[in-house]
Order: structure tokens, then C-alpha cells, then sequence
């Protein structure tokens, strides 16, 4: 089968552009023809590995490009004449590569994997600027509640319309979580499948470090709530004096982190690591006691989760999104109200000081990580879902 994965980034950071690369190479290892077309835009400063393409910015060029990126449309059109792909694995497209993809899509079956909430959301979080869960519709109220502009909301609105007058050049639409799937289908979007991510088995893992570690590892953005769990962490020395943060990853936030972890006295507590490339992550991170997924937004899946576990690290994470359905509470780690220092701190302190739990739940969590969230299990539903689409495209079609 020839499949061209399309997404608006080809950088190998974050957990949908890595997916987005791993299920070319994964198609690509099971025989078929993949390719991946992908803007040259950078969200970190990593160079794509994609196969094919486009024009796409990060600057102030991308606020218009992501309505209307005729560059991506006629770069895509070029793509799918000269590969003639039997399947198209869509997935994100509304921060780069614009809805004005969507008619080059037409006559080729399509599948839209759905990993965020961009369809739905200008903001793409679902949350309110006081932190509470937004459970409207998108429109007029996204600028009442002041989450928007009225210049971002009229590009937002935009968007919709494009996606509404071509949204059929989409044969099958599917979800990465349970969750995901029920906020897309109240905001109207028919979603009737999901392709939960998978990741390959680890070895056995590294003894737990000597010291008691906790580990975080994400995009340093508000929602990811490092901010709630540098002040955790203030909570938990005053129980276990030598625990040690190592933060991974880059972004807005890092400032602001870094001087909040001065603030409250953390300055020999915290590690922050920056940016390191997906390969690496098992050295750095690989003998945590425990890795927390402290975000304050209903993450759509969060990759993070199922990684660690299959390192056989224990998680303590938000219960809300993606995260709260893979977590086990008091099995594979603890699950704990967003935003809350101090339940984040308990469980914290519960994990970091007490060895043994922190090992006997990173090893369940292990199990069921390569039970429940391979790499061929993911494949095996993906294939089985693009000849699904094909079925669909023909029945349309005849």
C-alpha cells in the first residue's frame, strides 16, 4: 500500500510530530510505500526529517498562513500527482498547512487522525482564561470570554468555514483517545473510530537512582503545568530534603521556570535539561523514581505517559484527559485533581518515599505497556482502518 502521511510539522520533537515520523517508518517497515509531507516550519530549532516540503512560518507570516497556505495546497497537489497514494493519513493541518489542503484531498481516500482539539477550539486547549474547562461551542463566545481577539477569531472562524465547505474530501475521521473522540463528537465533528498510539518495547529497565528522582518531560507551555509542580516540589523537600526534579524540554515557560525554582528556594532541587532528542530520553530520564504529567488542560492523549511506562517508570499525572484513561490509579502511579499542589505534593511525597512502591508500579505500568499500547498494535487497527477508508471512498464514489 502507498500511503502519504500528511501533518503540519516534520520535526522530531513533541508527540504528534514523533508519531507523525513514526508511522511512516513503522509502514515502511511492514512493506508499504509511506511518505511524509510536512511545512518546513520549526516549533523547536531541529531541522524536519520529512520527505516532502512546503512552505510554512512561525513568524508573523504564520498567522495567515494557517487560514489560507496556497503554497501547501499546490506543493500537496504536486505530491499526491507524483506518488498517487492509495491512502492518505491526515493529521494535523490547521497550524501550517491551512484547510486550503483539504480540496487536493478529494480524490484520493482520506483519513483524518484527529491528536488535538484545533478543529474545535481557536486556542486549542478547551480551557477558559481562569483555568476552568470551556464546554461551549467555538464562536462569538470564544471572544466573550476573552480566550481570543476579534482578529483571531475571525481567522478561527474562517478556518471553520473552509473545513465546513470541504470537510467531505475527508472519507474517515478518527480520534488518539476515548476522550478526544467525545469532545470532537459534541462539538459536532463525526468521529467513529480511534487509533490509540503505540510505542516499542523497552528493555529492562535501569535501577531507580539513588537519589529520589522525579522527572517531567514536555514543551515548556502554561498548560503543561510545570509551574504547579515546581511549587509541589517545594512541598515535597520539606519531606524528603534530597528529592531531585530533572525538567526536560524547551519552550515559552522556561524563564518564568527558571525563576519561579529560584523563587522557592529549588535552585539545587531542579534540573533543567532543555531540549533532548527522543532517542536520548531513556539516559536522561531512564532511572526517575517516578515521572509526573502535572498539565492543567485535558491533554488529547499525552504520549508522555505511555513512554514512561514503558520504561517502567511510575506516573503520577492529571486526572483529566488523555492521561487519566491510561493511568491506573494506585497500579501504574496515582491520578491527581489539576492544578492542586498539594495532592500533587501527597503524591509525590507517597512515590519518592517509598522505593519499593515507586519500583512495584513502574513495573505493572511496564506490563501493560506492552500489553496494551505497542507499536503493532497501533499498525495492525491503522492498516485495518486505511482499507476501511477505501471502502468508503468507493462507495462515495461510485
Amino acid at each position: 500500500m502507498k500511503v502519504l502521511v500528511v501533518n503540519d510539522y516534520g520535526t522530531p520533537s513533541g508527540g504528534a510530530e514523533l508519531q507523525s515520523l513514526r508511522f511512516r517508518d513503522l509502514l515502511r517497515e511492514r512493506g508499504h510505500d509511506a511518505l511524509l509531507f510536512t511545512s518546513d516550519a520549526r516549533p523547536v530549532p531541529v531541522a524536519p526529517v520529512s520527505d516532502l516540503l512546503c512552505f510554512g512560518s512561525r513568524g508573523a507570516a504564520g498567522r495567515f498562513t494557517q487560514v489560507v497556505n496556497p503554497f501547501a495546497a499546490v506543493a500537496l497537489r504536486r505530491a499526491i500527482a507524483s506518488f498517487r497514494p492509495d491512502v492518505i493519513h491526515l493529521r494535523m493541518f490547521l497550524s501550517q498547512l491551512s484547510p486550503l489542503i483539504l480540496p487536493a484531498l478529494r480524490d484520493t481516500p482520506t483519513l483524518l487522525h484527529v491528536v488535538n482539539y484545533q478543529l474545535i477550539c481557536p486556542l486549542n486547549t478547551k480551557v477558559l482564561p481562569d483555568g476552568g474547562a470551556c464546554t461551549s461551542r467555538a464562536g462569538q463566545v470564544c471572544q466573550r470570554h476573552g480566550c481570543v481577539s476579534s482578529l483571531g477569531r475571525a481567522r478561527f472562524a474562517l478556518q471553520r468555514e473552509m473545513w465546513s465547505a470541504w470537510s467531505g474530501a475527508i472519507d474517515m475521521i478518527v480520534a488518539n483517545s476515548r476522550w478526544t473522540a467525545t469532545r470532537l463528537t459534541a462539538d459536532g465533528i463525526d468521529v467513529t473510530e480511534t487509533i490509540t498510539y503505540g510505542i516499542a518495547p523497552r528493555g529492562s529497565r535501569p535501577p531507580l537512582a539513588a537519589r529520589p528522582t522525579v522527572a517531567f518531560v514536555g514543551r515548556l507551555f502554561a498548560k503543561k503545568g510545570v509551574d504547579v509542580l515546581l511549587r509541589a516540589m517545594a512541598l515535597v523537600r520539606a519531606a524528603i530534603p534530597d528529592a531531585l526534579l530533572r525538567i526536560v524540554g524547551d519552550g515559552p515557560e522556561r524563564g518564568s521556570l527558571e525563576a519561579l525554582a529560584r523563587e522557592l528556594g529549588l535552585r539545587d532541587a531542579v534540573e533543567m535539561c532543555g531540549f533532548v532528542p527522543n532517542h536520548e530520553l531513556d539516559v536522561v530520564v531512564g532511572d526517575a523514581w517516578v515521572q509526573v504529567v502535572p498539565s492543567i488542560w485535558g491533554e488529547p492523549f499525552g504520549m508522555v505517559t505511555i513512554e514512561a511506562m514503558m520504561r517502567g517508570t511510575a506516573v503520577i499525572a492529571s486526572n483529566t484527559g488523555g492521561p487519566s484513561e491510561v493511568v491506573r490509579d494506585g497500579e501504574t502511579g496515582l491520578l491527581v485533581p489539576p492544578a492542586d499542589v498539594d495532592a500533587l505534593a501527597t503524591a509525590m511525597v507517597a512515590l519518592l518515599g517509598d522505593r519499593e512502591l515507586a519500583r512495584r508500579m513502574g513495573a505493572r505500568g511496564y506490563e501493560i505497556a506492552r500489553s496494551d499500547f505497542t507499536e503493532e498494535a497501533m499498525m495492525s487497527r491503522a492498516t485495518r482502518l486505511y482499507e476501511t477508508t477505501r471502502e468508503r471512498f468507493q462507495a462515495t464514489r461510485a
